[in-house]
């Protein structure tokens, strides 16, 4: 299921951006996007990451959504 999701997501655009002030300001949006589509990608501006990973903000940001982290690469990732 993984692997189809990945594939899914390989098109989609960027719709959410986590940037200054970090994964706080965008819980609420990812959540919202989350209840209408599949699959939603988010970037990580490098105001957001600081000393973090994408892998870490993207993991955190995932468990405040209740969503899954389909995929990771570069600053960007995929929720489910």
């Amino acid at each position: 299921m993984s692997e189809d999701l990945r594939k899914q997501a390989h098109d989609l655009d960027v719709t959410v951006w986590v940037g200054k002030n970090g994964i706080d300001a965008v819980v609420d949006e990812l959540s919202d996007q989350l209840d209408n589509e599949k699959l939603v990608k988010a970037k990580f501006l490098r105001s957001a990451r600081g000393t973090d990973d994408t892998e870490t903000l993207a993991a955190e940001l995932a468990d405040r959504v209740d969503a899954e982290v389909v995929d990771t690469r570069g600053h960007t990732a995929v929720f489910h």
